[in-house]
């Protein structure tokens, strides 16, 4: 199975697992890599149908009993003809299945495994449980988005899980499948959440040594903390994005938006901000949501219409872009980023469970396949 794109002929195995281990295997796919999501009998674990399972979208799926002798042993026959193998158990899991680094180590040395953890493998909380919400409190993440005065805002799960999970293991993975081009050996990634989501906060840390950021959330250039870097309410309930950050880009908001000049240039005096801000809350809500975005858009303003996750897939430029496709009924996003040459394919719609072992046995050489789906290693429906 290829599914064109630069990593055509990477194959991966993905012990199957939740979050940001499948979104990491998703955007291997989506890149042209052929992934193979080996599933544990029984239901799967995750919040939607598998069907509509969009991070597992572009692979095929096989379901092997990982605790029966033989399952282990076809696990390692498929590492042994892997160029990488994903998961995202806790520190010590797939020791103790036969399947860790060691044993993929010695059937396939050229193997890149790649550990998907929050806390990471190594550290006093590595045996710990814990989610997105927090790996990114103890990185200073989380206390670092909100509103002044305010509780720290949770951003979905995008910082931790997937921007200081997902987007570093893939990273890694590929950058350990570049050296291996050299060395001839693969080696162990180990992407934790914590690590991700501290290196995601490098510029903040760089602003605070120079002395240009409060460590304290709401009270800085980039995080509400001064009223041209915020979110205004327009007449019909919507909301407008305000990013004026430069003096001519805000030079150019303040005039669509029709404050005088002497208001805008209260930009200059901070103790006067808090009637700025008065002043762009007012003009804001005297028209609708596409109103101001018919004023502002195609501008150098810094200003776009805050919009929904259905609204956003309607809107003219991701439209024109085909940002957002549809993949086996549902729309999601297309795959990120864009090739001049070697474009993967469009993706192909998430497998149901255990849908493809019988051809994933063939086509990987897997010895013994009528046998193990007799005994029920590997479950086919």
């Amino acid at each position: 199975m290829t599914n064109g794109g630069p990593l055509s002929g990477v194959r991966v195995v993905e012990l199957a697992g939740i979050g940001p281990g499948p979104y990491a295997a998703m955007l291997l796919a989506d890149l042209g890599a052929e992934v193979v999501r080996v599933e544990r009998p029984g239901p799967a674990a995750s919040e939607v149908p598998p069907e509509l399972d969009v991070l597992r979208r572009n692979r095929r799926s096989i379901v092997v009993d990982l605790r029966h002798p033989d399952g282990r042993q076809t696990v390692l026959a498929m590492a042994a003809k892997a160029d990488v193998l994903l998961e995202g158990f806790r520190p010590g899991v797939t020791e103790r299945l036969g399947l860790g680094p060691e044993d993929c180590l010695a059937v396939n040395p050229r193997i890149v495994y790649g550990r998907m953890t929050g806390w990471g493998q190594t550290g006093p909380l590595a045996p710990s449980a814990g989610h997105d919400i927090n790996y990114i409190a103890l990185t200073g993440a989380l206390g670092a988005i909100g509103r002044a005065g305010g509780a720290p805002v949770p951003p979905v799960n995008l910082v931790g899980d997937f921007g200081g999970g997902s987007t570093f293991l893939v990273i890694g993975v590929l950058a350990a499948l570049f050296e291996a081009t050299r060395s001839g050996q693969g080696q162990v990634v180990d992407a934790a959440i914590v690590d991700g989501a501290s290196s995601l906060t490098a510029l903040l840390h760089g602003l605070l040594a120079a002395g240009r950021w409060i460590d304290r959330r709401g009270e800085n250039f980039l995080d509400t903390g001064v009223p041209w870097y915020e979110n205004y309410q327009t007449s019909d309930g919507g909301w407008m994005s305000v990013g004026a950050l430069e003096p001519k880009f805000y030079a150019e908001f303040t005039a669509l938006l029709g404050l005088d000049p002497e208001t805008a240039a209260l930009r200059n005096t901070p103790s006067a901000w808090p009637r700025l801000r008065t002043a762009i809350t007012e003009a804001f809500a005297g028209r609708t949501r596409q109103q101001w975005a018919d004023v502002f858009e195609g501008t150098d303003a810094c200003v776009a219409p805050v919009l929904s996750l259905t609204e956003a897939a309607e809107h003219p430029h991701l439209a024109a872009r085909e940002t957002f496709i549809d993949v086996g009924g549902v729309r999601q996003p297309a795959p990120a980023p864009r090739f001049s040459r070697s474009a993967p394919a469009t993706p192909t719609a998430p497998p149901a469970v255990g849908a493809d072992g019988r051809d994933i046995l063939s086509d990987w050489g897997i010895p013994g396949a009528s046998e193990l789906i007799a005994a029920g290693v590997v479950v086919c429906d």
